[in-house]
């Protein structure tokens, strides 16, 4: 841990993380953003000397568009785990989100600190479990429930099953402390997916969906949507948000990039809630990209657990400030001065059809 600790966060980002992401397979499960997916159609001569990347998301106003995906067990890769990222995400006046396989439960999270806070949540067989984290996250400040709906089972991790993965003997899953449900024990193959097998509801279901805002006052966002269908039940279903995402391209082999279903999702819901993009932001331009496609923001993941390996808290405040640097000057180099200016018409995708020539043009 010193060794990476000692390690350039900025080397790490460039260089040791699309390496892990090769030999991990993600590029051919469809995790990131394709290079060739979209291009940029920039406007000129417009006044850039000023960019605002504000914006408001569920009635909270935010300093970018980015904003901090659920990932589990922190403390894996940096001793202050889960904490280090709340008071980096802070700093940079974005949201957290919390996982509930988090190795700092909601009210350590909320201990270091004012920010905003969201906690992603699985439902357990036991309800009972679930109605009384969510009342503790409601609690301890969190704003919205992130609602993740495309695991009634875990995904094929061979990585996970070669190496028998749990969690180390220091560490549990604290948010279930004193349930007996903190604990995940060694298995023949992956502790883990023994785990889910044995704790998370296969039989989730829309109605669960109602369900949860009976018990709670924090909108739903239902995160692991990536077709229009489901968008539109999740708008009919009470949803206050979606986020299009396919669990880092774990669960399920040959769903489309992100990126790709987003639009799609978009559209299906008409205006009426706001659509998020979780997977394969790697750079400001990504981001960009997403908010032409009709998010409302993004989320980061990977990135953040890469840095929080490298150089801790301080390492997340990098990569936030990376990307948000890098987006700015993708807005100014394509002239856009605000998030609303951000429009379709400033990329052109590999899924477009050929543009008509227009009325003006002369041959």
């Amino acid at each position: 841990m010193k060794r990476l600790q000692r390690r350039s966060c900025l080397r790490w980002y460039t260089t040791t993380m699309p390496l892990v992401q090769k030999t991990n397979g993600l590029f051919k499960r469809t995790e990131t953003l394709s290079l060739g997916s979209c291009y940029f159609r920039p406007r000129i001569l417009i006044d850039v000397s000023k960019i605002d990347m504000t914006t408001t998301i569920l009635g909270f106003k935010i300093s970018m568009p980015i904003m901090v995906a659920p990932t589990a067990m922190q403390k894996m890769a940096h001793p202050e785990g889960e904490y280090a990222t709340a008071r980096a995400a802070s700093a940079a006046g974005t949201i957290m989100t919390l996982s509930s396989w988090a190795t700092s439960s909601v009210e350590e999270v909320a201990s270091t600190g004012p920010g905003i806070r969201f906690f992603q949540l699985y439902v357990y067989k036991n309800r009972n479990v679930v109605e009384q984290l969510v009342r503790r996250a409601e609690r301890a400040g969190f704003k919205a429930i992130a609602l993740t709906v495309d695991t009634p089972r875990l995904g094929r991790r061979e990585s996970d099953i070669k190496n028998r993965f749990t969690l180390p003997p220091n560490l549990t899953l604290k948010n279930f402390e004193g349930l007996d449900l903190g604990k995940m024990d060694e298995a023949n193959d992956s502790g883990l997916a023994s785990y889910v097998a044995g704790q998370i509801d296969r039989t989730l279901s829309w109605k669960d969906v109602q369900w949860l805002q009976t018990i709670t006052k924090m909108p739903i966002l239902v995160k692991g949507v990536i077709t229009g269908e489901d968008a539109r039940i999740a708008v009919q279903a009470g949803a206050a948000g979606i986020i299009v995402s396919n669990h880092g391209a774990r669960q399920l082999d040959y769903v489309p990039a992100t990126i790709s279903a987003l639009e799609e999702v978009v559209k299906a819901t008409q205006g009426r809630i706001p659509v998020f993009l979780d997977g394969g932001v790697r750079r400001g331009t990504d981001v960009f990209k997403a908010l032409a496609l009709g998010a409302s923001g993004i989320f980061i993941g990977r990135p953040v657990v890469f840095s929080l390996a490298a150089e801790g808290e301080a390492g997340v405040r990098k990569v936030l400030q990376m990307l948000r640097d890098e987006f700015e000057l993708t807005m100014a180099l394509s002239g856009c001065r605000s998030l609303k200016e951000i429009t379709r018409n400033h990329i052109t995708t590999e899924w477009d059809t050929p543009r008509p020539p227009h009325p003006s043009a002369r041959l």
